[in-house]
């Protein structure tokens, strides 16, 4: 189907669908432009929160900016409110398929008829929930890493995605202070997540195993690789429900991978220990 390219984008607004901890961050690194960045989520809490950490953090970002503009970041309590003459969409909910699907009828339904529709998800490629979107040459995958920490994002096809718009993207994500990659074809786990499922997968392991203790683990792959973090660290920061349910993906696709990293996933979680957002995971010094 013929795609309308939009247009005014610098003055229109932003719509970001998931208040956690990565559509927080998304709306941070959008809002250095001078556009209105809208934060949607059904939980008045979540959204709230996802709002002010925004806010709390775009003076230092619009300064680390390039040109950068101090926009406007708010709470949206509806989609409807959200969605109102937005250009760009990006859906940041959790990794569950029947969600995904769901938002996905309703931003097809309710998003302005230029508007791009993308997903932030790291394991589902956007073809398997768009069967409601009547023109799927509008819809891509925009995975956002973990920004302003890390700011490159890849951005690849629904199957049927219009050139123009990666186009588009890929010209407008720098002014944002953002470095895009194109991932060529349709995979499930993109360019990155590929290669960082391996590495997390085998360190959850070896923690699991007894082999070594995580602090053990990320000490050790630090000074071997210069990283400031190391794989549990950066699994606390994204969220170890989050980690678990893009585990859970992959076994179910890929058979023989290891049981052992998705068991002690479950345990951190059955504790209520889920990283940075709960204030204890595989470190416990997130309260301090």
């Amino acid at each position: 189907m013929t795609v309308t390219i939009p247009t005014n984008i610098e003055s229109r607004p932003i719509a970001i669908i998931g208040a956690g901890t990565l559509g927080s961050r998304i709306a941070l690194m959008l809002a250095t432009q001078g556009a209105e960045v809208r934060i949607s989520d059904p939980n008045e809490d979540a959204r709230a929160k996802g709002v002010a950490f925004a806010n709390d953090n775009l003076a230092k970002q619009v300064d680390a900016t390039p040109n950068g503009k101090a926009g406007k970041i708010v709470g949206a309590a509806t989609l409807e409110d959200a969605l109102s003459d937005a250009w760009l969409v990006i859906e940041a909910v959790p990794e569950k398929l029947d969600l995904k699907r769901a938002i996905f009828a309703d931003l097809d339904r309710l998003a302005a008829p230029d508007a791009i529709l993308t997903s932030n998800s790291s394991s589902f490629p956007t073809s398997e929930f768009i069967e409601k979107v009547a023109n799927p040459a509008r819809v891509l995958n925009t995975h956002f890493m973990m920004p302003p920490l890390v700011n490159s994002v890849e951005l690849m096809t629904s199957g049927a995605t219009d050139d123009r718009i990666i186009a588009l993207l890929m010209d407008t994500f720098p002014k944002y202070g953002l470095t895009p990659y194109h991932v060529m074809r349709e995979s499930v786990g993109f360019i990155f997540n590929r290669i960082w499922a391996a590495i997390k997968r085998e360190a959850l392991a070896v923690a699991e195993e007894g082999v070594a203790a995580p602090d053990t683990v990320d000490r050790i792959f630090r000074q071997n690789f210069g990283t400031d973090l190391g794989p549990f660290r950066m699994m606390d920061q994204v969220g170890l429900d989050v980690v678990l349910n893009i585990e859970e993906h992959y076994a179910a696709l890929r058979e023989g991978l290891p049981e052992g990293p998705r068991k002690l996933l479950h345990r951190m979680i059955d504790e209520g220990r889920l990283g940075v957002k709960s204030g204890k995971g595989f470190y416990d010094d997130y309260s301090k």
